[in-house]
């Protein structure tokens, strides 16, 4: 089995340890250790000539995104290598979806695997389209809000010592020394418009069933009014095993559209029910679409898949064309 590995320096628990560890583990894969995405473009593009059977993303949610994005086939052509993610970064969130392993575990269950068989197990995942780029979720609001209030509070003023502010005491730390203050004492509210821009829409009832919405048709205004949080996803989890799309992936080929409407009070006592995923939630909207448009009211913080993008006034989330085959972590140690 051909195998490579491309190990992210810059992700929070990635080292040069991690890159010799594979290279040991599985002598016979191409080992990239980058700090930078255009070192990994370019490996990417050696790697094209042979088309790997597997791999390995060894990072966070921004490193497996930047590759997929570089290994994307280009004019519809071609498919994805199949894809295992090792979780290395801050949240995760990709990693958790597909139960990933602690990264020596992993790399020994490859190494395993490539001695013994040639097939692959795998997990298929549709993708988020959004500005030019493919990602397993996206979106606007407070979420993208943490990310630079998690940078920030870790040598600004807090609570925590600055010692202990990583990981998810960092986000929790950043959420509410931060992102909470930052809008109770905002003078209005952020609102949001969501059209429905592809086929019909679907809903989810309060069984937690997808069913047909009525009047969701191309063109229909699905939502107008005030948003904490929104985005679109197709996996489950945005990090830290905080389940904030539990339907991603229940319809195929669709998108699992959320808004989030109650204010930074409601959220912050209904944190509990929003890790776990829980359903239904009051001022929790959930649509299951091929494609739509947000337009908020004014400029507002913008993520893919974990990574900053800026500021943006409208949105367009569109179910990809591609697909990708993910390692399935459980599969594999079962056989």
């Amino acid at each position: 089995m051909d195998v490579a590995i491309v190990v992210n320096l810059k992700s929070r628990r990635g080292s040069k340890k991690v890159a010799d560890h594979a290279r040991l583990e599985i002598p016979t894969a191409r080992v990239l250790a980058t700090h930078s995405l255009a070192e990994t473009e370019r490996f990417i593009q050696e790697l094209r000539a042979t088309s790997p059977d597997l791999v390995l993303s060894a990072g966070g949610d921004g490193t497996a995104v930047g590759l997929i994005n570089a290994l994307r086939p280009t004019n519809g052509q071609g498919q994805f290598p199949t894809i295992g993610l090792l979780p290395l970064g801050t949240g995760n969130g990709w990693a958790n979806a597909t139960r990933a392993p602690a990264w020596k575990e992993g790399l020994a269950r490859v190494a395993h695997l490539a001695k013994r068989s040639k097939s692959i197990s795998t997990r298929r995942f549709d993708l988020v389209e959004t500005c030019g780029r493919i990602a397993p979720f996206a979106g606007t609001g407070w979420d993208a809000e943490l990310i630079d209030d998690f940078h920030a509070q870790k040598s600004g003023p807090g609570v925590l010592p600055k010692g202990s502010r990583k990981g998810v005491a960092g986000y929790l730390h950043g959420l509410f020394t931060r992102t909470v203050p930052r809008h109770v004492l905002a003078k209005e509210r952020l609102e949001v418009e969501l059209i429905n821009t592809g086929d019909d829409a679907f809903t989810v009832d309060d069984s937690g069933k997808v069913i047909p919405l009525p009047g969701g048709h191309t063109g229909a205004v699905l939502y107008r009014g005030p948003v904490g949080v929104c985005g679109a996803a197709t996996s489950a989890e945005w990090g830290f095993g905080f389940k904030s799309y539990p339907f991603a992936g229940a319809m195929p080929r669709r998108l699992c559209v959320r808004v989030y409407s109650a204010g930074p009070i409601e959220a912050v006592l209904r944190t509990r029910d929003l890790w776990v995923g829980k359903h239904p939630l009051p001022k929790m909207h959930t649509w299951m679409l091929t494609s739509c448009k947000m337009k908020f009211s004014r400029p507002v913080p913008f993520q893919i898949g974990g990574d900053r993008h800026g500021h943006v006034s409208d949105v367009d989330y569109r179910i990809a064309p591609e697909t990708v085959d993910v390692l399935d972590w459980p599969a594999i140690r079962r056989r």
